[in-house]
């Protein structure tokens, strides 16, 4: 059994307590004894509505701006950017808590003895056991997504009467709360009385009462009481307390069972796709999680642990980004603040893309969808920031986006702020679901968000003696010294923005010939933009270039490793390129930033990670493996930036599927970077491009079988472990097995 595991409740710490959702509705799960807290999400629970943030004096300075960065003003450009670029106001909305919902026992005096809690990865379900005065209580919490609704079942094992008490909570941040017979609801208002909110708490019992008194709800004398808590916003629903009441209503036609067995069905389905099984001390499962995490070490790797970590990743895009709901945001969809770290919104220049990298390899496209929904919705609004700010045809975001599909500048800060790439690097997620779903109906859907994002470049790109320009360009959140000694963040054509180009050009052509296109003088423009883009250059350190100059860089050991994109999640840099040029200086590039301190965010060692893998360095991987784990993994596994971020545990897992398997689209090398811990197991339900599903079997760190199935579509592809070559030609529905005999 797949589980997180303590012997303690997590007090009043929210980085111990347990995550549960079902990607619109979350909660973290404290333990408490006495008293049991969930704190709660609600995914639309946003500070207000949509804002035009455009700052009108954008489009005038744009030729002036670009002018001073090509003359090598740099600090003048970054004046005027800031200035007359930065957003009015300058952020976007923000995520916000819901509230929490206490559960107060009546129990009398006594010591609580007996005190397990855990997080059930295999059903998605939280526990609780207690006991006080020889009696054992027990908790069982869940997000249903079928029943749209948390579900908590209180009990005690010898069926013994007791009393609770539960309310829901939000400070004072809400407008009122009132009740019926046998539920008690809340309502609120977001920034004006057209952005609402409300919730609704009921439960039905085995023995005993259930009233509502006042904002409570009391159970009296009750052998078993069955919780089930909602919560609805005007996003998705004119009337959210009708809403509200229609989703508690259906729920309480079925018994607790009913619900218990449709969450289980619905969740297991994506999560039992794929299976990662490791070689391990079985005597480590009765140890908690969060002891074996301070066990853990090079000369004690706990491959139980890591099992469990991979498990617990995939839980949690499960939990928080599901069909019809938001996509994950910076904190999934758990968050404890009114006004968040980063406002908790979705930062597009890498970790909301971090978020995904894991989905499709890893069984999870459906999880995916959400982002393609924010996708279109953000479409619109690029139209108008792309028109009224650069005075360019297409769509255009920059380095984060809210609820709403802002696009507009986020923040006033330029090494971030003035960066027009998030759109397109968002678009190249496009070709990557289309190539292991196969399905040509969602590549229709979306085929105009990525000819609008590949026409704003045909406007914005420009040619100055012979050279095509990107400027604005910069490296996100990096910066280099001038040799005057001062510190520049813009430039033109950074290494990243023309990577992220050459993929949105590609791709654009790819899905131009499975869909056709009768504009064919947009196409060819297109090639030939494509052509013209500067080819990826190698530096005075041997490393590859990050700006269009070598510059000095003013933290060689950033977090942010932005011109290695080729590299991963791009495949522009391979290593199996007959030229080892760019392969060779990407390895340099990592070391460089690793000498200097690189990794120090558990989202970065994420990055590094899957750097690694794709370098094909089984021992570099492990190493990090075990930094994050040590270095940037709280008590409840959640990833620690800090503060927590939760890209780090997406990132992580994305990087244990590239060590197992490499996948370049008809080229596929198994255990590329296999760790020398993981010297026993197997990995079933793996996903290819091309629509099949592999799975491997090791032994002694060595491939000993593998089997492939081509389960959507007829599937090809050339298939390498070490020496040994297999070609696959099968049609849909057909499966081949392969064992490898070892000299």
């Amino acid at each position: 059994m797949s589980r997180l595991f303590y012997r303690q409740s997590a007090g009043n710490d929210w980085n111990k307590a347990l995550p549960i959702g079902n990607g619109r509705l979350g909660g973290m799960v404290f333990g408490g004894t006495d008293q049991e807290k969930i704190q709660l999400n609600e995914d639309s629970l946003w500070y207000g509505g949509p804002m035009y943030r455009i700052n009108q004096d954008a489009r005038n300075n744009l030729g002036k701006v670009r002018d001073l960065i090509l003359d090598g003003k740099i600090s003048e450009a970054q004046d005027l950017l800031l200035h007359s670029f930065t957003g009015v106001p300058q952020s976007e909305r923000t995520y916000s808590t819901l509230g929490e919902l206490n559960i107060q026992y009546r129990t009398g005096d006594g010591e609580w003895t007996g005190y397990e809690r855990e997080l059930d990865l295999e059903n998605a379900v939280a526990r609780v056991k207690k006991v006080k005065k020889g009696i054992t209580y027990r908790e069982e919490i869940f997000v249903s997504a079928p029943a749209d609704c948390m579900v908590i079942m209180l009990s005690t094992d010898e069926e013994e009467p007791f009393d609770v008490d539960v309310t829901f909570g939000r400070g004072t941040f809400y407008d009122g709360a009132y009740h019926d017979r046998d539920t008690v609801y809340t309502i609120g208002s977001m920034v004006g009385e057209d952005y609402r909110f409300a919730t609704g708490l009921t439960a039905f019992q085995m023995g005993g009462e259930v009233e509502c008194a006042g904002e409570y709800l009391l159970c009296r004398g009750v052998c078993k009481v069955c919780l089930l808590f909602t919560a609805h916003t005007t996003f998705r629903a004119a009337d959210p307390v009708a809403a509200v009441k229609k989703t508690l209503n259906e729920a309480r036609t079925k018994t607790y069972t009913d619900l218990l067995t449709s969450h289980t069905d619905d969740y297991r389905s994506l999560f039992t796709k794929t299976r990662l099984n490791l070689a391990s001390d079985s005597d480590m499962e009765e140890v908690p999680t969060d002891e074996r995490l301070k066990l853990l070490s090079a000369e004690a790797f706990d491959t139980g642990l890591v099992k469990t970590y991979f498990d617990f990743g995939r839980y949690l895009l499960i939990s928080s980004s599901r069909e019809g709901t938001l996509p994950a945001n910076l904190q999934g969809i758990w968050n404890r603040h009114m006004d968040p770290p980063w406002g908790s919104k979705f930062t597009i220049n890498i970790n909301t893309e971090m978020n995904y990298w894991p989905a499709e390899k890893l069984g999870m496209s459906s999880c995916h969808l959400p982002l393609f929904d924010l996708m279109k919705r953000m479409c619109a609004n690029g139209q108008r920031t792309a028109k009224d700010m650069y005075n360019c045809r297409g769509t255009v975001a920059h380095h984060n986006t809210d609820m709403w599909g802002d696009t507009a500048p986020q923040d006033a800060w330029i090494p971030a702020t003035y960066w027009v790439m998030g759109m397109a690097w968002l678009c190249t997620h496009i070709r990557t679901h289309y190539e292991y779903t196969m399905d040509l109906n969602f590549l229709e859907e979306m085929y105009p968000v990525l000819k609008e994002s590949v026409l704003f470049f045909h406007d914005y790109l420009f040619e100055r003696d012979g050279e095509l320009i990107l400027c604005p360009s910069l490296s996100p959140e990096n910066s280099y010294r001038l040799p005057n000694g001062e510190s520049g963040h813009l430039c033109y054509n950074s290494a990243m923005d023309i990577q992220i180009l050459r993929d949105l050009f590609t791709d654009y052509l790819f899905v131009v010939e499975l869909l056709g296109e009768e504009d064919e003088a947009f196409v060819q423009k297109t090639e030939e933009l494509l052509k013209k883009l500067p080819p990826i250059r190698v530096g005075k350190f041997g490393q590859i270039m990050e700006w269009n100059e070598d510059y000095e860089e003013l933290e060689p050991g950033h977090r942010h490793i932005s011109q290695l994109y080729a590299l991963f999640p791009s495949n522009q840099i391979s290593a199996d390129d007959a030229d080892k040029t760019l392969y060779d200086a990407a390895r340099a590039t990592l070391e460089r930033r690793l000498h200097y301190g690189g990794g120090h965010t558990g989202w970065s060692r994420a990055w590094i990670m899957n750097l690694y893998a794709r370098l094909r360095d089984a021992g570099k991987f492990e190493e990090h493996l075990l930094a994050i784990l040590k270095r940037s993994t709280l008590d409840n596994l959640f990833d620690n930036h800090p503060p927590f971020q939760i890209d780090g545990n997406f990132g992580a897992i994305s990087a244990i599927g590239e060590a197992l398997f490499y996948d370049a689209g008809g080229q596929v090398v198994l255990l590329p970077a296999l760790p020398a811990s993981f010297g026993e197991g197997s990995v079933t339900g793996l996903r290819a491009k091309g629509g099949a599903v592999y799975d491997l079997f090791f032994k002694n760190g060595r491939l000993v079988m593998f089997t492939a199935e081509a389960d959507i579509s007829d599937y090809h592809a050339v298939v390498r472990y070490r020496e040994k070559e297999f070609i696959l030609d099968m049609k849909r529905g057909e499966k081949a097995g392969f064992e490898i005999y070892e000299d």
